[in-house]
């Protein structure tokens, strides 16, 4: 019984939303600090590339955002497929946050990529595997914003949003191993198996700004999911209790009864 409870504690959304609101504070910090600290070993500690010049730091933001934004569609597709097994309301909710910022990283990835791609390659874009499969990526949140948005009735908008998540879940390990299985334009892993493949200096700009992201995510996420849940659960005591209170502007701006 006490493991029970140390597990599905926080799956209610009263507690969730609890937690979530504590730990906020602290991502925002740790985003910032993370941020700057990845920006300045990136753009003034970490050494010019022999072959690409300065034009390879972009790096610093396109690879942490392709990895989080492939890791995120994975986490929105387990919650989305959690919600839809179980009947758990916060596991569906936590899917339609995790599918706005998700899209974003996608598009930040893509975005960063062609200016990347223009110096190196010559080109803006170019239809190959890793691309045209990445690109299929952010059609995928897109499509899972716009499937969950079209249909009034929640629980089978949850529903419907699950089965494109999970569906479209495939598409993460083609995006991975594109460059292995197909000839591609687009380079191999920077950071794989063998041990990083660039100076010290640069994999730790990488790796903090990495943080940076991870961290930024999950207070972004914990903040729709908090609207989310009050959206919800506005005719719930708990919500209308909060309603009531100075700190809790948000169950106000949803038009919670006190």
């Amino acid at each position: 019984m006490s493991r029970q409870l140390r597990l599905f504690t926080f799956a209610a959304p009263m507690r969730f939303y609890a937690l979530t609101g504590a730990l906020l504070p602290w991502l925002w910090v740790v985003t910032i600090a993370l941020s700057l600290a990845a920006l300045y070993v990136g753009f003034f500690v970490a050494p010019t590339d022999a072959t690409q010049g300065d034009a390879y730091r972009i790096i610093f933001i396109h690879v942490p955002a392709a990895w989080i934004s492939m890791v995120l569609y994975i986490a929105m597709a387990f919650w989305a497929a959690i919600g839809w097994a179980f009947h758990t309301r916060l596991a569906s909710m936590l899917a339609r946050a995790i599918a706005p910022t998700g899209a974003l990283f996608t598009f930040l990835a893509l975005w960063t990529g062609s200016f990347w791609g223009k110096p190196t390659w010559g080109t803006w874009w170019v239809w190959d595997a890793r691309l045209t499969s990445y690109f299929i990526l952010l059609l995928l949140y897109l499509g899972f914003l716009a499937l969950v948005s079209a249909i009034d009735d929640v629980k089978r908008a949850d529903r419907a949003g699950a089965l494109l998540a999970i569906v479209g879940a495939v598409n993460v390990p083609i995006i991975y191993f594109s460059v292995k299985w197909w000839n591609t334009l687009h380079q191999g892993m920077s950071v794989g198996s063998g041990g990083p493949k660039m100076a010290p200096s640069m994999l730790t700009a990488m790796l903090l700004m990495t943080f940076a992201c991870w961290a930024y995510a999950f207070a972004v996420v914990f903040m729709r999911a908090r609207a989310i849940v009050l959206e919800r659960e506005r005719e719930t005591e708990w919500v209308g209790e909060l309603a009531g209170r100075d700190d809790t502007g948000a169950a106000a701006r949803l038009g919670v009864a006190a």
